[in-house]
């Protein structure tokens, strides 16, 4: 009987805040849809209307039954956005929005494979095969390029730009 009240006197929209069930079936339908980041998941709870003395206890079992996982995160946001031809620099700042910053993200962008080649596909998408041939067109990929979100190092080696900076100090 005390149920059949509360869920009438809650409503149909809104929940109670110190449901643990409630909030772990949030979360594990949210997770359901696509890996999340820890903080994301807690954004989220703390959104619906969730206490923090449940959603703080429910990401520990989360991660505990390894549905939670922020380094199968990170690993899986840093693959997929440099196939769409993102770099380090754009994918370290979008993660840092995911609420994940430190050892572990620096640790998956320093390890993933090529991002010159990533680099290249992204310009000759854009841009095509043939590099640019004068100095308006390079400094046009280049400011695409770092909009990517690609170092200026990474961007210089595949544009053919003069890596060596004391050629051109020694050209003036």
């Amino acid at each position: 009987m005390a149920t059949s009240k509360r869920r009438s006197a809650l409503g149909r929209h809104e929940i109670d805040p110190l449901d643990a069930r409630a909030a772990r079936a949030a979360a594990l339908d949210a997770l359901a849809r696509r890996d999340h980041a820890s903080g994301d998941v807690h954004r989220k709870l703390l959104e619906k209307g969730y206490d923090v003395a449940v959603v703080a206890p429910l990401l520990d079992a989360l991660r505990g039954d390894k549905l939670l996982d922020d380094r199968r995160f990170t690993e899986n946001f840093v693959a997929y956005r440099a196939a769409r031809g993102q770099g380090p620099l754009r994918i370290r700042a979008d993660l840092r929005r995911h609420g994940l910053e430190g050892i572990l993200t620096e640790e998956w962008l320093d390890a993933f494979p090529d991002w010159i080649l990533h680099l290249r596909r992204a310009r000759q998408k854009k841009f095509g095969a043939v590099l640019p041939g004068n100095y308006v067109d390079r400094q046009r990929q280049a400011r695409f390029l770092g909009y990517r979100g690609f170092t200026s190092a990474q961007i210089r080696t595949a544009l053919g730009f003069d890596t060596d900076l004391d050629a051109d100090i020694e050209e003036i």
